[in-house]
């Protein structure tokens, strides 16, 4: 065993296990770490014969990516945009190798994207993707490391004031819709049963029936059911006739965002479609509706979604009237 000064540092040369042992070689950048090492491998190797130091792991964060995805991404239903979204984020960190890659380095890039005006939740959302990663690869023991951000915390968001429309703006809305009978009917769909654009645009003449529509393939890929009135049903039905084909819709998304222009709505960003969605909620919980079945009908996965409409209900904490300190001491 040797220890020697080299140009590239101090180079260690040993067989810790004797003669016809394997030859173990590494460089140091001090003779103090090049000692340290060889004492490390020497009780290493008389610890157990059959020792032998870990192969380094020449992945790179891409590879962890695209593997997640081989094995459990691509049978998501966002699976193919999830995997572009992980592969621009490895690009955008120089793609470290997977052992390198530290909770500081995710740090310092969100940090980047917050300066380049991505919102906290569009932040949190590739943390979240990112994170899911080394979950699920060491539930299939295709990673055996802790997963480095496992102890990263997502950015406190402030909830945002969700907006909904008033009856009066609902009624300008839709007269400002007529012109188009795609628009229209899409529009007082979401406003009837809370669904979301996108669910309402793609509705077939199949998921029209029994006093009821019936949507599939939604964001939180449940199923669910809500009655309509017959009115809505035989104006859908009926319009079903004049179409002539599977899809009750055309495209009319931006015949929409037209006539909330024309109307004068000023609605938050994001919001455009969505909040037709909102109103449903709103007012479903302001005309005495019961949060439970709220979830059911917007088909929330969590109550907690649910809850950002609670405080509208005539009911919501009526009791701090009556139970507060001051009214007590007023009673008295």
């Amino acid at each position: 065993m040797s220890i020697e000064k080299t140009p590239s540092g101090w180079r260690v040369d040993a067989q810790p296990g004797g003669r016809g042992a394997k030859r173990y070689r590494k460089t140091f950048k001090t003779k103090a770490d090049a000692l340290a090492w060889l004492a490390w491998l020497t009780t290493q190797v008389n610890t157990d014969p059959d020792w032998k130091p870990k192969k380094k792991d020449a992945r790179r964060l891409s590879d962890l990516v695209s593997l997640w995805h081989t094995h459990h991404g691509m049978n998501l239903r966002a699976g193919e945009d999830t995997h572009a979204r992980l592969q621009a984020m490895c690009i955008a960190m120089d793609d470290p190798p997977a052992d390198s890659f530290t909770a500081e380095m995710f740090a310092e890039y969100r940090a980047k994207r917050q300066k380049e005006g991505i919102s906290a939740g569009g932040v949190n959302r590739e943390h979240a993707y990112m994170r899911a990663v080394f979950n699920e690869l060491r539930r299939l023991g295709l990673w055996k490391k802790e997963n480095p951000l496992s102890s990263v915390r997502q950015i406190k968001q402030v909830e945002r004031e969700l907006s909904f429309l008033t009856l009066d703006q609902i009624n300008t809305l839709l007269a400002h819709l007529s012109c188009s009978h795609d628009a229209l009917l899409i529009s007082k769909v979401c406003l009837a049963t809370g669904s979301r654009w996108s669910e309402a645009e793609g509705l077939s003449t199949t998921q029209v029936r029994n006093g009821a529509l019936h949507f599939s393939g939604t964001k939180s890929g449940r199923n669910r059911s809500v009655p309509i009135t017959p009115e809505l049903e035989t104006a859908l039905l009926a319009h079903a006739q004049t179409r002539g084909e599977h899809r009750l819709f055309v495209e009319s998304y931006h015949t929409f965002r037209k006539a909330v222009s024309a109307a004068n709505l000023e609605l938050p960003d994001g919001q455009l479609t969505h909040v037709l969605r909102h109103t449903f909620a709103s007012h479903f919980m302001m005309n005495g509706g019961n949060i439970l079945t709220l979830q059911r009908i917007l088909g929330h996965a969590s109550l907690t979604m649910t809850m950002r409409y609670a405080h509208l209900a005539p009911e919501h904490l009526q009791e701090a009237r009556v139970l507060n300190p001051l009214t007590r001491l007023e009673s008295r």
